[in-house]
């Protein structure tokens, strides 16, 4: 029965902080979604991207508005659902999805440098954070 209580201690002091990283997730991807729709030439360039013609520029804001919504959309909705700890661990995915892309491309053509590769390492963290944040005894559960 202690030991219950304590987990259900430490598992709430987790929930709210997971809870708060899918907030800041959710704050961060929306605002870099909106820099990107507001100027996407600097944003493009800042990521060594040059757009070319309309599906340049679709593909641009299919990656940089489109998923980057999505992102924080379903951190949102796992922020308000504690006990569906599935959601997080889908936002832990899309976030970590980006920097095991990077991972293959740096075997090909090298790391990425500058700003790219501090966005790299903010997802890295963020991801393995929200992984590491998981309820306890909650392995594949929905």
């Amino acid at each position: 029965m202690k030991t219950e209580l304590a987990a259900g201690v430490s598992n709430t002091g987790r929930g709210r902080l997971r809870s708060q990283l899918l907030q800041l997730v959710a704050t961060a991807s929306s605002l870099a979604a909106l820099v990107a729709v507001l100027d996407p030439d600097r944003i493009a360039s800042a990521m060594g991207i040059f757009l070319v013609g309309v599906n340049g520029y679709s593909q641009f804001y299919a990656i940089y508005v489109g998923v980057r919504l999505a992102t924080a959309m379903l951190a949102l909705l796992a922020a308000r659902q504690g006990d569906q700890p599935i959601l997080g661990d889908l936002t832990a995915l899309f976030l970590l999805a980006q920097p095991a892309g990077r991972l293959v491309a740096a075997f090909a053509i090298g790391l990425p440098k500058g700003v790219l590769l501090a966005v790299c390492a903010v997802e890295l963290v963020a991801g393995m954070s929200l992984l590491a944040l998981r309820p306890r005894g909650k392995f594949l559960s929905p």
